[in-house]
């Protein structure tokens, strides 16, 4: 076959060019036309006017009482009268496991506090949960719903998890979080069981809870519809926060999340559709926002992607990324939109972060983010790695690809972009226009990564050319 002329292969190249930047930019516009159409579809949860307060079923505000029993009725007679607000005055009020039903509003007042145990046994009996992204029977987490539809927590009050080194923090078995030698910890529990979806287990028979050390969630939505999370403030949580699973309709807004133990994720949407995570304050020990569906072999199993998912206005301060895909992401992710949000903090590392690797597999693409300023963090402003955890180690190679960031801009950072692919399945599409990151330490790292496109990209004051592997 004949060689092109050199000078016609030269246009040909910049005319590909031409055409993969107008194709991004165009699509850059219109893919946001897609927010409000997923924000109409999220329904918020109606509740009949009738308030039951759990005082007028036991409950003592002292902080010392055991409460239990009185959340529990309170919620059995408003769900049995249609249902309503189970309202928690002002007080402090002890208690184990709450399980929501159907048309309940947890409502937690202003000046009200729930304090939930730090005895294991409240939360048992074991209930169908996933344990990072594997189904099983656990410990319930402190507010717990199952295949219920119309539910919330509002208020201005305050969940206090109470988690610490003391109890919880310590089955993470590390010294930091109060783990000493000879001490239980849930490193062979976690190990075992990700290893029984391998060996055919049915989850309902992967059975944990007492005599094992797997931490819980704080609140949990399995295969809820149209929940709502708003306004009140959540601290020290066994691991991570706010949990929504195989759900639908999820609405989180104006939230305060501050708890730093071991795995203290603010919030993960997994396997969930039409997700709204709005002017939310996150201060954590993990993730602030990680999206996730499943891991490895039951991941895959139940086969539910998280899509539809939107994050405005959010503010992030400490954690390991700002928000962030996986690793637990084997059901895929796509159609991710974050706008309008502030990232800053010496101890946040990453803005936006997917982490994966060839056990994982999996799919994530349509993830969009505009209108974000980020302040300092200490590792990469944007990082995508294949390598994360167990790195290049299974038969399941991950895709990522279709990625646009637009008016991204950031003060201070190790790097401002690190890619690592796989060659054989490398990063793809991705597209940055009008970003601008200071201070960048080490610029980029870029490896295994095609279609790479940068239009009006600045780092440390110089502008960026198209730069692909």
């Amino acid at each position: 076959m004949k060689k092109l002329p050199v000078l016609l292969l030269k246009r040909v190249v910049v005319f590909s060019l031409l055409l993969s930047v107008f194709h991004v930019s165009r699509i850059s516009a219109d893919v946001w036309e897609r927010v409000p159409e997923i924000i109409a579809q999220i329904e918020f949860p109606v509740f009949p006017d009738q308030d039951f307060l759990i005082t007028d079923f036991g409950a003592d505000g002292d902080g010392v009482t055991d409460c239990t029993d009185a959340f529990r009725e309170a919620i059995v007679a408003c769900s049995q009268a249609g249902g309503g607000r189970v309202v928690v005055p002002e007080g402090t009020y002890l208690t184990g496991a709450i399980h929501l039903k159907s048309n309940i509003n947890l409502h937690v007042t202003e000046n009200a506090t729930i304090l939930f145990s730090q005895k294991f046994e409240d939360y048992l009996p074991v209930v169908f949960t996933r344990f990072e992204g594997v189904e099983c029977m656990n410990y319930s987490p402190f507010i717990y719903a199952y295949d219920q539809q119309n539910i919330a927590v509002t208020g201005s009050g305050i969940l206090d998890g109470q988690a610490g080194n003391n109890n919880w923090w310590a089955w993470k078995g590390n010294r930091l979080y109060g783990w000493e030698e000879g001490m239980d910890n849930g490193n062979d529990d976690a190990a075992a069981l990700f290893e029984m979806p391998e060996e055919g287990i049915p989850p309902e028979k992967r059975k944990f809870g007492a005599g094992h050390f797997l931490r819980t969630n704080f609140i949990q939505t399995y295969k809820c519809r149209r929940v709502l999370i708003d306004s009140v403030t959540i601290r020290r949580s066994p691991m991570w926060v706010i949990h929504p699973v195989l759900s639908e309709n999820v609405i989180i807004q104006n939230v305060h999340i501050v708890s730093h133990g071991p795995n203290n994720d603010g919030c993960n949407p997994e396997s969930s559709k039409n997700v709204l995570i709005r002017n939310c304050f996150f201060d954590t020990g993990d993730d602030c926002i990680a999206i996730k569906s499943g891991r490895n072999t039951d991941g895959r199993r139940v086969n539910v992607s998280s899509q539809s998912i939107v994050i405005q206005g959010c503010r992030m301060k400490d954690g390991h990324g700002g928000v962030v895909i996986g690793s637990e992401m084997s059901g895929n992710v796509h159609d991710v939109y974050v706008e309008d949000c502030t990232m800053d903090s010496p101890n946040l590392e990453r803005a936006l972060r997917i982490k994966t690797n060839s056990l994982r597999g999996g799919i994530v693409e349509n993830i969009y983010m505009r209108n974000c300023d980020i302040g300092e963090v200490s590792d990469a402003v944007i990082k995508i790695n294949f390598y994360y955890g167990e790195g290049d180690a299974g038969n399941f190679l991950p895709l990522v690809r279709k990625i646009q960031l637009t008016n991204i801009t950031s003060n201070k950072s190790k790097y401002a972009l690190y890619l690592n692919g796989f060659e054989r399945s490398p990063i793809k599409d991705l597209y940055l226009k009008k970003c601008r990151f200071s201070g960048v330490r080490a610029g980029n790292f870029i490896q295994n990564a095609r279609d790479v496109v940068f239009e009006n990209v600045f780092i440390n004051g110089i502008e960026q050319k198209f730069s692909a592997e």
